[in-house]
């Protein structure tokens, strides 16, 4: 689990109006299946109503299964309903400008869960959200993760864990990134309890200070008693669910081939990172391992023809040839996967690899086939048809424009997985990582068996394999609920000889296993099991025609929030906002990275303003605020309308936005040429989304659709639009409205920014500049021009420039009228302020770097 909470404006933090004083994190796990509620408490202290956010990061492999919000006593209760349904109640209540709550992406491992609620003065809330997930063990684990970032000190601080397993507890730790010292969790024999609640004190960054230390991650890692070969089954009230991962067996040799993307867009770090991870992979093979190694652009080369034994002298080879490959051309994924299955198939024909070895492939690509056969639905009947389920495929796709669901679906349909290789400096263990999890073969062809006249509903209950480190799970439904016991058999293939191993499963008593507790949660074990049957069932909705159904049927049922339904709650009607829904959804992984924005963006760009920091409006008037100096600059660019400027530009983060002004409608007759920025192009170039914004309408641009909305669809009465950048900077763009019979001026676009610390230290541009600061100082203040307009001189980046004090329209508040900000004025196009001159920042197209 991964929860960041109360997300408040710094002007809500510096003034102290909303005050987050309870944060309580109560998760309990029954075997393996882990229940957790996160609770959060606000008082609004100020004598206006305060707009506060409620963020939570969940797990990607969790389903919410209920939200509700207390606000002065009053309850609002979350409902789970289809998504259309829900889709077209919440479409409904955005045209009247409302905000709302949803699900996206928000990392390698997370959803971010986020909802807004405007809040009486002098009023109390307190969110309520419960979601629900099955533990996964990898390398020999459980692991609880929980992010933590209040942002402030927090009165009553709480994450606490409670964790039952009758087969008993092998080992546990619990430690948190911000805390010097391990926790020493209090745990026995069949149960655990961890308690993290530090006082305020404790919470402190210093004495006396108020910034807190809590930002950070808490983990929970644990695992459990593995003595009897049958695993271990739990029945209760009707269903049971059966965990197999025996112990101590002998890991059996396998047959792999790599098979590595060497494309043109391959280039660079991700190239590199490749080659690090593989020369440390071939390490690690065994000596009774065999392997190959296929590299593919719109060619198909490898290093030999067969596969090879992994000897100490072979990998050393392998590993300088690995050293020089070099990236060029297109991307022929389904040659290169077709060359791997025929060295496999060959090295079995010839009985060069062991009869009892376990083959699989490999394929690591960052890119979309467009070389050789490019149809995804044409390579994945050709792959699954040479593979015939005598091999296991393992997908890797680096990045965020890898055709994810091409790689899943493929990979699924081989008995394998898909994992995504994220962008980082920690590429390279990233795939190490994933190697390691299926480097170990302990059995094959995993076949649990149950009485067919006492269970019915079974999930999945044969497996390729078994990883060492990993764990089976299966669950059932009992066609007589007061059976408490049954036979169990498991075949599979080991090392040597068969795996065969029989034993009764026998119903336990949880009131005597834990006399002290009542019972734990609810019928644990149905849910797990109606929470195994819905992942599945998503996992075959391109498969089966009625797997969609009777996944929606069981999520409706069973109160899940996934990427079929939606969370609808009714928010409760302000003086600021009529009553209206929030939606939390669900995403799947082939376009979390994306964060869905098409849909999203189109769905929730009205937003309120929040505190702003660095202001474009008017007549290209720059403002650039200051608050640690209580101060502003300002300066203006005066250039033929038309012309394209580059405002922000942050390569790490891969943000662009880029302005075009547009002029008077004619000359006036003073002969002033008024510009005004009249058109804006943002692209984030991770997610593949562009933004254009005109005094006409919006449109959204991601891989290949598009979703256009108008400035009049809206009643919003400040014409205000919010662009959030996947847990990034914030822009706002307000649209001014003109008469439309005034003889010389148009509407016009005003831009701000909020939270620009965000971005990377490298970000430039016009405005970006000057996002982390700038240090000046000012003396020598003389009567300037106008009376009450002075001048002085400015120390800035070594120069000294002569300033006017002025005044600069903002209109965040007041839209029409706008508010005067005092402000320095820089003249000559901010010469002096600006890094180089203004014409350097002239860019050839909206959403060009050049």
């Amino acid at each position: 689990m991964n929860i960041l909470l109360f997300v408040l404006s710094q002007k809500q933090i510096f003034e102290n109006v909303v005050e987050v004083y309870s944060v309580k994190v109560d998760c309990k796990v029954a075997s393996r299946f882990a229940h957790t509620v996160i609770t959060s408490s606000a008082l609004n202290k100020a004598n206006s109503s305060q707009e506060v956010f409620f963020e939570v990061d969940l797990p990607k492999t969790a389903f919410i299964t209920n939200f509700s919000m207390e606000i002065e006593g009053q309850t609002y209760t979350g409902e789970v309903k289809e998504k259309e349904k829900a889709k077209k109640q919440y479409q409904k209540a955005v045209s009247t400008g409302q905000t709302a709550g949803l699900v996206r992406a928000s990392g390698r491992k997370m959803e971010k869960f986020t909802v807004s609620v405007n809040i009486a003065a002098n009023s109390n809330v307190t969110f309520i959200l419960t979601h629900e997930e099955l533990l996964q063990r990898k390398l020999g684990q459980y692991e609880i993760m929980t992010r933590v970032k209040p942002k402030q000190l927090v009165q009553h601080f709480e994450i606490v864990a409670d964790i039952y397993e009758p087969q008993g507890i092998d080992f546990l730790e619990a430690y948190g990134t911000f805390i010097s010292n391990e926790l020493l969790p209090w745990w026995r024999k069949q149960s655990a309890h961890i308690s993290f609640c530090p006082t305020l004190d404790q919470q402190r960054k210093c004495l006396g200070c108020e910034g807190t230390l809590i930002d950070g991650d808490f983990f929970i890692k644990y695992d459990v008693n593995r003595a009897e070969t049958i695993g271990d089954i739990q029945i209760v009230n009707g269903y049971f669910v059966h965990f197999f991962a025996p112990s101590d067996l002998p890991r059996v040799p396998k047959n792999v081939v790599f098979v590595i993307d060497r494309s043109g867009s391959m280039r660079g770090i991700k190239m590199k990172q490749t080659k690090d991870a593989m020369l440390a992979i071939l390490n690690d093979l065994a000596e009774d391992d065999y392997f190959g190694i296929v590299l593919f652009d719109s060619s198909i080369s490898t290093w030999k023809e067969s596969l090879t034994k992994a000897t100490k002298e072979n990998v050393s080879e392998a590993q300088q040839f690995i050293q020089g490959i070099t990236d060029l051309g297109a991307t022929n994924i389904n040659d290169a996967v077709m060359k791997a299955v025929d060295m496999i198939m060959k090295g079995k024909r010839d009985k060069k690899v062991p009869e009892r070895s376990v083959s699989m492939v490999i394929l690591m690509t960052d890119g979309m086939p467009n070389s050789g056969e490019s149809s995804v639905p044409h390579i994945q009947e050709n792959v699954l048809l040479a593979m015939g389920g005598n091999m296991t495929l393992f997908c890797l796709g680096f990045g965020d424009d890898v055709d994810y669901s091409f790689l899943d679906v493929m990979s699924r349909q081989n008995k394998g997985l898909a994992r995504r290789i994220y962008e980082g400096s920690d590429a390279t263990v990233q795939l190490q990582g994933f190697y390691e999890e299926v480097a170990s073969p302990l059995l094959s062809e995993v076949d649990l068996r149950y009485p067919d006249n006492l269970v019915n509903s079974l999930t999945t209950s044969h497996y390729k394999q078994l990883f060492n480190g990993s764990e089976i799970v299966v669950a059932g439904r009992l066609t007589d609920y007061s059976l408490d016991n049954f036979l169990v058999e498991v075949f599979a293939h080991g090392f040597e000889e068969d795996f065969i191993v029989k034993g009764q499963a026998s119903a336990q008593e949880w009131d005597i296993l834990y006399p002290e507790q009542e019972y734990i949660f609810g019928d644990y074990t149905e849910r797990l099991w109606a929470y195994l049957t819905i992942q599945e069932l998503l996992s075959k909705r391109s498969e089966k025609g009625n797997a969609t159904a009777q996944a929606l049927e069981m999520s409706l049922q069973y109160s899940f929030v996934t990427p079929l339904t939606s969370m609808v709650v009714t928010k409760p009607e302000t003086d600021e906002e009529p009553e209206g829904p929030l939606i939390a959804d669900k995403l799947t992984e082939g376009i979390t990275s994306g964060v869905s924005y098409l849909t999203c963006l189109s769905q929730w760009l009205w937003k309120s303003l929040h505190r702003l920091s660095n202001v474009l409006d008017g007549d290209p008037h720059f403002m650039i605020e200051l608050p640690e100096q209580e101060d502003a600059l300002c300066f203006n660019i005066d250039d033929r309308p038309g012309t394209i400027f580059n405002l922000v530009r942050d390569q790490l983060a891969g943000i662009l936005v880029n302005g075009q002004t547009i002029g008077d409608k004619k000359v006036a007759p003073d002969g002033k040429v008024n510009t005004y920025f009249g058109r804006f192009g943002i692209i984030h170039q991770g997610l593949g989304v562009r933004l254009e914004v005109t005094t006409h309408d919006i449109t959204v641009s991601q891989d290949g659709k598009q979703a256009k909305l108008f400035w009049s669809d809206t009643v919003t009465k400040d014409r205000s639009l919010t662009v959030t950048l996947r847990d990034s900077v914030r822009f706002v763009v307000i649209l001014h409205k003109v008469w439309k019979q005034h003889p010389y001026h148009q509407d016009y676009l005003g831009f701000y920014t909020l939270d620009s610390h965000l971005l990377s230290p490298s970000v430039h541009g016009l405005l970006g500049q000057f996002y982390h600061g700038v240090q000046f100082e000012v003396k020598d203040m003389r009567p300037g021009e106008v009376p009450e307009k002075p001048d002085a001189t400015m120390l800035v980046k070594g120069q000294e420039l002569t300033v006017t004090r002025g005044w600069q329209r903002d209109f965040r508040w007041d839209v029409k009228n706008g508010e005067n900000i005092p402000c320095w004025f820089i003249h000559s196009n901010g010469n002096g302020l600006i890094d180089g001159n203004h014409t350097d920042y002239i860019m050839s197209g909206l959403f060009k770097t050049v």
